[in-house]
């Protein structure tokens, strides 16, 4: 004989409440922004830390052709910044990158193109620091020394990139919190209307001998199955969204674009909101039925 799972009593029909049709579907919207703004801000902050990784503390020299112009020849100016650069404190290495290096970090823009040895390419220095170096003197001594020399400093737009990165995550934040607001006024607007409509059911509770704590399980148990089965549709959502931007971004050729994959523990980060909304409506629930019992008659 198949056993059946025993389900907790419940003296109050709040199944058929009007707001149980809402309430699990505006979880799930809930979770799926919140989910989704989590995952931003996690792809944000991977990106912003894989570059500074690789970038922080160098510099790039960019020695242009120029063609017609009174001035030594490209690879003449390129040995001239070469010997500028490691003469200079602070500077570790300065490497030349060949002709294919430069044409892999084109292609993304100019295509198979990038590589045509007709098109007059400029030719590249990687620079790598380990120390302070003084950017303004040093960019005075390349010009100099190699007209059509231009430097590139990776701190600049690094400290733009951090700054970008942390106004993602404070966006991100700011769309929990009011997810998190909304998923509290939605729950105290659902239970004071169960409230209202089993009012007589609840009276007659308290005359039997029910306390508010009894009155208020009924509520919990039936808020908090509608949220985290609301918060598990909203879930399933946000990840068929992040593996469908996932998808259609391996198709892209543009290498600065941000990767779209997560790791596994932040997948795991992201179970927890279906989780963490359905504790918040747990609270909120038990908080908003025992208040408005006390002011009850």
């Amino acid at each position: 004989m198949a056993l059946r799972p025993v389900r907790p009593r419940s003296d109050l029909p709040l199944a058929v409440d009007p707001s149980s049709r809402f309430l699990g579907w505006i979880t799930a919207l809930m979770v799926f922004l919140a989910a989704l703004a989590l995952a931003g801000a996690m792809v944000v902050s991977d990106m912003a830390r894989r570059w500074d990784n690789g970038l922080a503390g160098g510099l790039t020299v960019q020695v242009a052709p120029m063609p017609g112009a009174p001035v030594p020849p490209l690879d003449e100016r390129v040995e001239a910044a070469l010997t500028v650069l490691r003469a200079s404190p602070g500077i570790r290495s300065a490497t030349v990158l060949s002709g294919g290096e430069i044409a892999r970090l084109l292609e993304p823009w100019l295509g198979p193109g990038a590589a045509d040895p007709l098109l007059p390419m400029p030719r590249l220095i990687d620079v790598t620091t380990e120390g302070p170096v003084d950017v303004a003197a040093l960019t005075l001594r390349l010009t100099s020394a190699a007209p059509g020399a231009t430097l590139d400093d990776h701190a600049v737009w690094l400290a733009d990139l951090r700054s970008f990165a942390g106004a993602v995550r404070l966006a991100a934040l700011g769309v929990v919190l009011l997810v998190g607001a909304a998923a509290v006024t939605t729950v105290v607007f659902a239970v004071r209307t169960g409230l209202a409509i089993h009012r007589p059911v609840v009276e007659l509770l308290h005359l039997m001998g029910a306390t508010d704590r009894y009155v208020s399980r009924q509520f919990e148990r039936h808020v908090v199955g509608l949220s985290l089965r609301g918060g598990a549709v909203g879930l399933l959502l946000a990840g068929g969204t992040l593996f469908g931007l996932h998808r259609a971004s391996q198709g892209l050729r543009a290498s600065l674009l941000p990767s779209l994959s997560l790791e596994p523990w932040q997948w795991a980060a992201l179970l927890l909101v279906p989780g963490a909304v359905a504790l918040l409506a747990l609270v909120t629930t038990r908080w908003t039925v025992l208040r408005t019992l006390e002011s009850m008659p």
